[in-house]
């Protein structure tokens, strides 16, 4: 009879045994929270890496004309007409279409929002936005977890997490859950053929 006592006891210690182990895996200010599209983990709750998310911008063309296609050709580079196919035979032409768009919006909605809210940008972009290479492989390490790549990480990183819910919230409204869902989907497609690509390792 006490054996069966102390199980329930022994279970719930062995549940927060390995949560904490769990969550000692994590990178730092990396929370165990569940997210809309990316499962039960992640949530970035620090600061954004705002010369990453310049850079990004940049690449796409700038503020006053990021083109989400033109950010595609500068992150891949040579591997630009191969992705392009493989995007368009994974999802279909239209679901591409409507991802560049959204992605168009994404930026166009989070530079409203940091407008609004007084967040500055720095003054520089880091790393470099005509490297491809080397932008692919910060955008993928703003995405690390501690568990691997997250997409949502990646957009908590690049505008804040209370930003990129608000971000999600207009895309919602906009174009609906399904898009948002599938923006999602292929922007983290399109991240890990980048990693593969130019063998990015995953932390």
């Amino acid at each position: 009879m006490n054996r069966l006592r102390l199980l329930p006891a022994i279970v719930g210690a062995l549940a927060l045994l390995a949560g904490t182990v769990a969550s000692a895996r994590l990178s730092p200010n990396i929370v165990d929270k569940p997210t809309r599209f990316s499962g039960s983990c992640c949530v970035y709750t620090g600061s954004p890496a705002l010369a990453v998310t310049l850079s990004m911008i940049e690449a796409g063309g700038g503020p006053s004309h990021f083109d989400s296609a033109a950010l595609l050709k500068t992150l891949t580079g040579v591997h630009f007409n191969a992705e392009v196919h493989k995007l368009t035979a994974q999802y279909g032409k239209g679901q591409v279409a409507q991802f560049l768009k959204t992605f168009d919006f994404v930026v166009a909605d989070s530079l409203l929002i940091v407008k609004a809210k007084g967040v500055r940008l720095p003054s520089a972009p880091s790393p470099n936005p005509k490297n491809g290479p080397a932008l692919a492989r910060a955008l993928w390490g703003a995405g690390q977890s501690g568990e691997g790549f997250n997409v949502e990480v990646m957009l908590d990183r690049a505008v804040s997490h209370p930003i990129h819910l608000q971000v999600m919230k207009d895309i919602d409204a906009k174009y609906g859950l399904a898009v948002d869902a599938q923006y999602h989907a292929i922007l983290t497609t399109a991240m890990k053929d980048l990693a593969s690509a130019y063998h990015l390792s995953a932390t």
